[in-house]
């Protein structure tokens, strides 16, 4: 019987030890979880500020990349078609171009063609000054600045 006692309370210090272990493990664990949960809310934060930069840079060429692509569209325009007003359009100044667009159609009708030699010469003015501008020079003047005449 002594045996089995002397049995019984090792199996219980065994049982005691093997808890306090599993205890401590699973402190430990939690301490590890939380680290992890730490370190996984600092890369979210870091991902989402480089995600964010990254669209910001994309914005910004993609803006260059059209307004060149509508400085080189609007300069031939405005020297091939300029009278018309047709190159205003293309950079978004509507007033600008209706202006254009009436003084060649109804204005040049009454003066025998003088409004469209008048819009003819704005307009070739307005496409050497767009294709000789820089793009970042152009864009910031025509499309940010908004800068309908010359």
């Amino acid at each position: 019987m002594s045996d089995d006692k002397n049995l019984s309370d090792d199996l219980n210090d065994m049982l005691g030890d093997a808890k306090e272990g599993a205890k401590k493990a699973a402190d430990k664990a939690g301490e590890l979880a939380d680290d992890a949960k730490e370190k996984a809310k600092e890369f979210a934060s870091e991902a989402k500020e480089a995600a964010s930069d990254f669209a910001d840079e994309a914005k910004e060429v993609y803006e260059k990349a059209t307004g060149e692509n509508k400085k080189v569209l609007a300069g031939i325009l405005a020297i091939l078609l300029g009278a018309l007003g047709i190159h205003k359009f293309i950079l978004g100044y509507n007033k600008e171009g209706i202006i254009m667009l009436v003084v060649t159609l109804i204005i040049g009708g009454f003066t025998c063609g003088i409004g469209v030699g008048l819009m003819s010469i704005v307009g070739l003015i307005e496409g050497i000054i767009y294709l000789t501008k820089s793009d970042e020079e152009f864009y910031n003047t025509y499309q940010v600045g908004q800068k309908p005449w010359f």
